[in-house]
């Protein structure tokens, strides 16, 4: 146990309890502010640790942010994971309430995580759109094992494009949302899931 200035015993954090701490900070400077300008010191103030201890974690700034990237993008993956056997029009009315409810509970990690693109640093970019990459494999794998939709794409060389594009959308869609878009998550949702049925169905 550590002891404060107050005199009152800290738990010391577990290794994987410290590296959240420091992802959940990194998310929210990185979610408020552009890449450069958020400072390792920055971090390690606000978390309470030392510039070394973050470095023994995260060897430079660039691996700090791919964390963040890479924490967020699995979790949005397992929440939006398919169901086998469940008809796609009944998945995307529950994916997207369960992707809109990380959205809402997880703000800065999804502005962060959709800050990554922006990044001057190539190596950034590059985990941000295999992680995007990742999602729209997922998305066109439900599609295809679809009974309504499995036929229907197999003449449709256009769908990867369409899902990439609908991802987009959506993406800009709630970071609207998140700035106070007049919109409650039912209308986002529908919002949403017009726009996918929309571009899939002839």
């Amino acid at each position: 146990m550590a002891v404060d200035q107050g005199g009152r015993a800290r738990r010391r954090l577990s290794t994987e309890e410290r590296r959240e701490q420091l992802l959940a900070v990194g998310a929210r400077l990185f979610s408020e502010s552009p890449y450069d300008e958020v400072w390792i010191e920055q971090v390690a103030g606000i978390a309470g640790v030392s510039r070394g201890l973050l470095y023994h974690y995260f060897p430079a700034k660039r691996d700090f942010f791919a964390a963040v990237v890479e924490r967020e993008s699995e979790r949005m993956l397992r929440m939006t994971a398919p169901v086998p056997g469940v008809p796609v029009r009944t998945q995307l009315t529950a994916g997207l309430d369960a992707y809109l409810e990380y959205v809402e509970s997880h703000a800065h990690g999804y502005r962060a995580f959709h800050r990554a693109d922006a990044a001057g640093d190539q190596a950034v970019r590059r985990v941000y759109r295999r992680a995007l990459a990742a999602q729209e494999r997922q998305i066109l794998s439900a599609l295809a094992a679809d009974p309504e939709f499995g036929p229907l794409l197999e003449n449709r060389p256009d769908t990867r494009l369409a899902v990439r594009g609908w991802l987009a959308f959506t993406t800009a869609v709630c970071l609207e949302w998140l700035r106070g878009a007049r919109l409650g998550r039912d209308q986002v949702r529908d919002l949403c899931a017009r726009a996918l049925l929309g571009v899939l169905t002839p």
